[in-house]
């Protein structure tokens, strides 16, 4: 029992002579990791201070923040390992750099596919946080973009994160690029009333609504002749980036269907008393819910 327990601390007391004579390099590769983490962390905010004075978009400075940091903390592990007499280590891991990543991109490729589909969105600058977006069947209010996803939010307040591989590969609507918006209804009037004559005024209703804008004018023509009514479609134009605080595009439209129904009783038209009326509205989910309805007179 005697001679196993000397030759254990034997081997102790070699390991530790061996670790105090490394002690040294140890520090040594230490501080150069850790010079090179910060060197690393001060390269990246100087990167993205360029980067926002280019005008380039918060993803990109992220990104390129992220990379400058993982680059010398890369070049500063390398240094590190070499420093401790593991060049063939640090060698390794520098040429076989590009096997793990031809490894790691088999094993992840929907991870990477998405990342560099938030790359390329980054650089192209299809849409900006605010806008209001629809890829395939999902529309929201975009609220963030990340390099693997893009946050939107719908108008049934859902909070939805959109690969960005997805958005890339499909066709991409953009509602709100330019601020203009043309929201459309329609509705329904009695066969024996004048058709253009309700056309023009329900072009003149919509135009008298505050924030409808001059240029395009309001439209109005027959949509539908259904069985029962003759079904009017009317179409205006607003700027959803000029409306004041709190005239959003649903209050606006619902002010011009109000004055249409109103413009169309005052003139004596037919709604809902001797003939089935049909009101239907098309517009973005971002606007607030459509509606429509129907009453039998």
């Amino acid at each position: 029992m005697g001679s196993w327990l000397e030759i254990l601390r034997e081997s102790l007391e070699a390991e530790g002579l061996r670790l105090l004579a490394a002690a040294p390099r140890i520090a040594a590769a230490l501080v150069v990791l850790a010079v090179s983490i910060w060197i690393g962390a001060i390269l990246g905010r100087g990167v993205a201070v360029l980067l926002e004075r280019g005008g380039l978009t918060p993803t990109h400075k992220v990104f390129f923040r992220r990379l400058t940091r993982w680059l010398v903390g890369l070049v500063g592990l390398a240094v590190a390992l070499n420093l401790l007499g593991l060049s063939g280590a640090a060698a390794g891991l520098l040429a076989g750099g590009g096997i793990t990543a031809i490894v790691l991109g088999f094993a992840f490729r929907q991870i990477g596919e998405n990342f560099l589909a938030g790359f390329f969105l980054a650089f192209s600058r299809p849409f900006n946080v605010g806008d209001l977006i629809q890829s395939g069947e999902l529309e929201g209010v975009v609220r963030k973009i990340e390099l693997r996803s893009t946050h939107i939010r719908t108008a049934d307040a859902r909070d939805i994160f959109i690969p960005n591989s997805r958005i890339f590969n499909e066709p991409l609507v953009n509602f709100t690029r330019d601020g203009l918006r043309r929201p459309a209804f329609r509705v329904g009037i009695d066969y024996a009333d004048d058709a253009e004559a309700a056309c023009r005024l329900l072009e003149e209703a919509a135009a008298g609504v505050a924030g409808v804008l001059a240029e395009p004018r309001p439209a109005a023509a027959l949509a539908t002749l259904a069985p029962l009514y003759v079904e009017i479609e009317v179409a205006f134009w607003i700027d959803a980036f000029g409306l004041p605080e709190g005239r959003g595009l649903p209050r606006v439209r619902s002010e011009v269907m109000n004055a249409c129904r109103a413009a169309l009783h005052a003139g004596g038209f037919t709604l809902s008393s001797e003939v089935t009326s049909s009101v239907s509205v098309s517009g973005r989910l971002g606007d607030g819910p459509p509606g429509g309805g129907g009453a039998s007179g």
